[in-house]
């Protein structure tokens, strides 16, 4: 077997509304339907089908803080260079969102943030692909920080 690309996400949120809003609404995906009675949604970015379920579940305990086992965070990538980062950024910020962290990964630039679960997300660019073709170990470079 061999995987072709990671294809969806699905997140047990709080009050879907409020993650519409931000995945919908601010992060530009597109919702496609809803599922056991309007409890879930899914969004697509146009890519495929569907890349993101959410699924209501009400006042449940969400991530803890800290390190821990299972999902560190999810990748979103907003655009072709460090133009398209910048907006974002400025997107973000307008809509009041908290901007955690900037790094550059030599193969790729990210912002770092929360949706309204607490989920982190990462919003980034790719580098060159000549970068990591070139050089595959380049994917584990230091991480250095990003100044937009």
């Amino acid at each position: 077997m061999r995987a072709h690309y990671l294809g969806h996400f699905v997140f047990y949120v709080r009050d879907l509304e409020r993650s519409l809003a931000f995945y919908r609404d601010l992060l530009g995906f597109q919702e496609v339907g809803r599922i056991f009675q309007g409890a879930a949604a899914a969004l697509t970015s146009g890519r495929t089908h569907h890349e993101l379920l959410l699924i209501q579940v009400g006042e449940a305990p969400g991530p803890p803080a800290g390190r821990r086992r299972g999902l560190y965070h999810i990748g979103i990538k907003v655009g072709d260079g460090l133009d398209a980062l910048r907006a974002a950024k400025q997107e973000l910020e307008q809509a009041g969102v908290t901007i955690d962290g900037m790094s550059d990964h030599t193969v790729s630039q990210s912002l770092y943030l929360r949706d309204p679960d607490g989920n982190e997300v990462e919003l980034y660019v790719d580098a060159d692909e000549s970068v990591w073709k070139k050089n595959p170990a380049a994917v584990v470079s230091p991480i250095k920080p990003l100044y937009l």
